[in-house]
């Protein structure tokens, strides 16, 4: 049990994060139902690209990453490409933070949402600078302070879930809105080759991939779902952050605690995803250290400021675009590896292959939706 508990929690915990706060105000504008079924229909797409991505892993010799698989199975293109694509998502996502840390730290510190933006900047950015990793290490933190805010969240407000006379409407599959911010909450491929080393160092059979993915996949939906309903059962004005809207309807105490394990969440998660972003520009393209540095520093205030100041627009512009591009990525790498790969597939069987077919046609539909849209 221990060898499908820890793999899957790790998947869990790389998931659970920013992206959850988009969901209520998402769910609220889309209708319940609509919410539900495409947080259902991607959680489960998204435990089937784990798995054609850990068959991938552990069909390929040595110790590679994403972009390190486009150079094997895409060719020269094939990596950049995904390079490019990984990049503009790193930075695009630190850009995230910095929109949403103000609605935190302004629950305990005032409302000067410029200040806040710029001394959670600061702090972040000196860490990166410093190339403090073993701050920068601290999943456990973020993922436990995002799950207590949800669960806290779910506590106060599942009584008035339950009163209230929320309507789940029908079913509308044409309102796409949804999807975006599903996909970014949802998202956890950076995690599938921590899992594979999990089980190789282990020494167990890599046929529990199949359970612990499953696994993974699970909880972020259930626990998302849950706080949707304690979001939506506090206020009824639900703002794009879940947050604020929650200013004068729980208790003061709550509000602060929330704000507090929200901003240290997002200090870390900044931390982790900067360094990523700066030893990318460093290792893989080789650009000086100093330019590296400072374009982690200097890029996502630039976006900021340009105009991607809409927590919710920005993440449905990163889940419906990069995420789309990523996953098709990933499903043609996997075909590529079918035909060049000796070894037989060892996690996909042939069910799962017909899936695939239906999974590009989505995720193009995705894409295509995104670069018409949310420009």
């Amino acid at each position: 049990m221990k060898n499908i508990l820890v793999p899957a929690s790790v998947l869990a915990g790389t998931i659970i994060g920013a992206g959850v706060f988009s969901l209520p105000f998402v769910f609220k504008e889309v209708g319940l139902t609509t919410g539900f079924f495409y947080l259902a229909l991607f959680s489960v797409i998204y435990f089937i690209v784990y798995l054609l991505y850990a068959d991938l892993i552990v069909r390929t010799p040595g110790d590679h990453r994403f972009v390190g698989f486009s150079r094997i199975y895409l060719g020269k293109m094939g990596f950049f490409f995904s390079l490019f694509i990984g990049l503009l998502e790193l930075f695009f996502t630190l850009t995230v933070y910095l929109i949403l840390a103000p609605s935190f730290s302004g629950l305990f510190v005032g409302n000067n949402l410029i200040y806040h933006l710029f001394v959670f900047w600061a702090v972040g950015s000196v860490i990166i600078l410093l190339n403090v990793r073993k701050m920068a290490a601290s999943e456990f933190l973020m993922v436990f302070a995002i799950v207590a805010i949800m669960a806290l969240i779910f506590i106060f407000g599942i009584n008035g879930f339950i009163k209230s006379d929320i309507d789940f409407n029908r079913l509308d599959l044409s309102k796409f809105l949804a999807v975006g911010p599903i996909l970014f909450a949802l998202s956890g491929t950076l995690a599938i080759p921590e899992l594979i080393n999990y089980f190789r160092n282990a020494q167990v059979p890599v046929s529990l991939v199949k359970k612990s993915a499953a696994l993974g996949a699970l909880i972020p939906f259930v626990v998302y779902g849950l706080f949707v309903m304690g979001v939506l059962g506090l206020s009824g004005t639900v703002s794009g952050d879940a947050v604020s809207g929650l200013i004068g309807a729980v208790p003061g105490f709550l509000l602060g605690l929330v704000g507090l394990l929200g901003i240290l969440s997002l200090l870390s998660s900044y931390i982790v995803v900067g360094l990523n972003a700066r030893h990318v520009l460093e290792y893989d393209i080789k650009l000086p250290k100093i330019i590296s540095i400072l374009a982690v520093l200097l890029l996502p205030l630039t976006l900021y400021f340009s105009g991607f100041q809409n927590f919710v627009g920005t993440i449905s512009f990163v889940g419906a675009v990069f995420l789309p591009l990523e996953i098709i990525f990933i499903v043609f790498m996997w075909l590529r590896a079918e035909k060049k790969s000796e070894m037989p597939p060892i996690l996909v069987g042939k069910y799962i292959r017909f899936f695939i077919p239906p999974i590009l046609v989505v995720f193009f539909m995705v894409l295509i939706y995104g670069i018409i849209t949310l420009h």
